[in-house]
């Protein structure tokens, strides 16, 4: 299979930014005439299909009465999450009297930019983009001109609308009930590399022993683990001192903790205390229940259809990035520090 042609490649033909040839191909504002010329006609030569003729024919936001939503496999499979901030869409959609598109994106289709067809021939009127499928895979959609929306990712090299958890106050807020409860000996586990969220909240548990003068232990940050049950039990049982509590990225970081701890026979919350993050199912199911940050997933697909009608009326308007709230939920699963 030849090689598929893509916006980097084209930039690195041309010797400018990315950004550069995104803007080009997707008829937006800065570059010059000559510039956007220039790469129509490289990206032609070298058999660039990612743009179609979407911007080409006119056909993106010709008033469809449409929106579409992809997401990877791997996020529409999180049916706790990712699944209640779909059936939010769906319903503020359907109140404005539009239709909903919907698409999932296999590895397959990420890896070699396909772009669902009510996408690459303009059947939309807007997009919205639900977590992480890849950097390259959104800025194909958004090089469409199709006005486009993110949901519970950003990142520095896509230009779009963004609506995400403030995940750096959320994990602040968390490590500091912690910290109320005499907790000094504070861990942190989750995968950075995984999704920004979590180098946010990364940031978010740094900032709070900072603020609070408990000396951070590096020693107590495990930022590169994988979400896995056997994984995250041999960090805990590896363990030659133990934290007296544990900041954990997610409900499921979340759950493999108290498991694992239980296992090695530390009590929670009478020797270890354990707080995660978004709410989920497992942290309700969790016995003890865990403390964890809810966040509001309805609010998720309300916002996110509001700010992708608002984005359809305002093209040329600066890229906006909406924060939401999380709230604390004290359960069971924390308590003061012993001894």
């Amino acid at each position: 299979m030849a090689k598929k042609i893509s916006m980097q490649d084209i930039a690195d033909a041309l010797n400018i930014s990315k950004n550069s040839v995104s803007q080009a191909l997707s008829g937006k504002p800065g570059v010059s005439e000559a510039t956007r010329k220039l790469v129509e006609k490289t990206a032609q030569e070298m058999g660039y299909s990612g743009k179609k003729s979407v911007v080409a024919n006119g056909l993106a936001g010709t008033g469809t009465g449409t929106i579409g939503l992809i997401a990877s496999d791997y996020a529409f499979s999180l049916k706790s999450f990712f699944g209640e901030i779909y059936l939010s869409i769906e319903k503020e959609v359907a109140a404005r009297g539009m239709n909903l598109l919907i698409q999932s994106v296999n590895t397959e289709a990420r890896d070699h930019l396909l772009l669902p067809s009510f996408i690459a021939e303009g059947k939309v009127d807007g997009v919205l983009i639900l977590s992480h499928i890849s950097t390259e895979y959104s800025n194909a959609v958004i090089a469409t001109g199709i006005p486009t929306v993110m949901i519970d990712h950003h990142h520095p090299l896509i230009q779009a609308d963004a609506i995400v958890t403030n995940n750096r106050f959320g994990a602040y807020t968390a490590v500091k009930h912690l910290i109320g409860l005499g907790h000094r000996d504070i861990a942190y586990v989750g995968n950075v590399t995984l999704s920004p969220s979590y180098q946010e909240r990364l940031e978010g548990y740094r900032l709070a022993l900072q603020e609070h003068g408990v000396p951070l232990k590096e020693d107590f940050v495990f930022s590169g683990v994988l979400e896995d049950d056997q994984e995250v039990t041999a960090l805990v049982q590896g363990l030659d001192i133990q934290p007296s509590a544990w900041f954990c990225v997610n409900d499921g970081f979340g759950f493999f903790v108290r498991s694992a701890l239980q296992q090695h026979g530390i009590n929670v919350p009478g020797q270890a205390s354990v707080c995660s993050f978004d709410n989920g199912m497992l942290s309700r199911l969790s016995i003890p229940k865990i403390t964890t940050m809810n966040i509001d997933l309805d609010l998720y697909g309300r916002k996110a259809v509001e700010q992708l009608m608002w984005r359809m009326q305002h093209k040329d308007e600066p890229i906006i990035e909406l924060l939401l709230p999380s709230e604390l939920i004290v359960r069971e699963s924390t308590g003061k520090v012993r001894g």
